[in-house]
């Protein structure tokens, strides 16, 4: 066993050991964070747990979760006279029902990549007779950005500057899959990222009503080990709480500031989760008061019908129903280079980290 690409290999020994030692029954464990899911590959984790413990890859990346719906709205956008769409890259390229944000670019509309809302702030500050587009996908742990920044645009009264909310909360999502019979998850390796916003309450329920372990972790290969071993341990003791093993990271209240800044921009909806479907109330939506901000409401657009991708499985990926080198299109037309599906797309998407990191993608 090769641990030299750990930070600590001596604490990693120790920590498989004790998983190890506990691991004596069947188990599934799911990680829910796109940056768990690239260290898990990376580093081999896979490799090295007891055979009694499978570890599956969730709806971590949020751009893998993105609905063709959503990704059709923020092209209708960009096919609007006068309007500039901007959005991170690594949405560039994830295909909506009948085309990407990629091809529409190259097809002339005006789509921009920017690395946060402020750039697109600005972008609208210089083409005031250009309404500008921002699309908001992520987490919990985007929106508090992305809410400042609409906040901002209207103390500037930028009226120009919208926000296409396509933000999705995660813990409502994780009572889905814990439901799913298909899947029988035991345990929760629960998103760092998130977690520092939302703390530790909102998974509560997970265990004081589903009676599933749920540990918080951070993104070094020891603190995955570490995170899986405290998942274990509650399996072996029979007990079910939600724990932090992220204590640098996170803390049980979460950030009370970054919460009350969605709170005060956003309120909740349902959303359309690409493999799960709608899940009531985990999505984000404009508040009223600041609806000059909300694009839907300034521009409304109608995207067509949304169709699937034809032989792609990311929604079973998603859902943890398959590993991704079980999807028909792994590595055989669908690669990093030439994705098909979303989970290709995206450098936290669980199809691009097992090519990448695992023989399956080199086979």
């Amino acid at each position: 066993m090769d641990l030299s690409g750990f930070r600590n290999p001596e604490i990693a020994t120790k920590l498989i050991a004790r998983l190890n030692a506990v691991s004596t029954e069947p188990v599934k464990f799911m990680e829910v964070c796109g940056t768990h899911t690239v260290s898990i590959a990376k580093h081999g984790l896979r490799d090295i747990m007891p055979e009694t413990l499978t570890l599956l890859s969730g709806p971590g990346c949020p751009v893998c979760v993105t609905s063709n719906t959503d990704i059709d709205t923020a092209i209708e956008f960009a096919k609007q006279p006068g309007v500039i769409v901007t959005t991170f890259g690594d949405m560039m390229k994830v295909p909506g029902s009948y085309t990407s944000m990629s091809e529409e670019k190259a097809a002339g509309s005006d789509i921009r990549i920017v690395y946060s809302p402020l750039d697109a702030l600005q972008i609208a500050k210089n083409n005031p007779d250009n309404k500008v587009v921002f699309i908001g996908v992520g987490f919990e742990t985007t929106a508090p950005i992305i809410a400042a920044t609409i906040e901002r645009a209207m103390a500037m009264r930028l009226d120009n500057f919208l926000v296409y909310s396509a933000h999705k909360t995660v813990p409502e999502a994780l009572r889905v899959l814990v439901n799913d019979p298909d899947v029988q998850i035991g345990g929760f390796i629960l998103p760092g990222h998130v977690s520092t916003i939302i703390g530790l309450e909102p998974y509560r329920f997970l265990a004081d009503e589903y009676d599933v372990p749920c540990v918080i972790t951070g993104f070094e290969p020891v603190d995955v080990l570490q995170g899986i071993w405290m998942l274990a341990e509650q399996v072996a003791d029979g007990r079910s709480e939600v724990e932090i093993a992220y204590t640098r990271g996170v803390a049980a209240e979460g950030n009370p500031t970054a919460i009350a800044k969605i709170e005060k921009v956003f309120e909740p909806c349902d959303a359309e989760w690409r493999g799960i479907g709608m899940i009531p109330g985990t999505g984000l939506k404009i508040r009223e008061e600041y609806g000059a901000h909300d694009a839907l409401r300034v521009i409304p657009v109608t995207p067509p019908p949304p169709k699937e991708i034809k032989g792609c499985q990311c929604g079973e990926v998603l859902r943890g129903v398959i590993l991704p080198f079980e999807c028909k299109l792994f590595a055989r037309g669908c690669t990093p280079e030439h994705p098909i599906g979303p989970c290709m797309v995206s450098s936290e998407g669980s199809c691009a980290a097992y090519y990448r990191y695992t023989d399956h993608g080199r086979s």
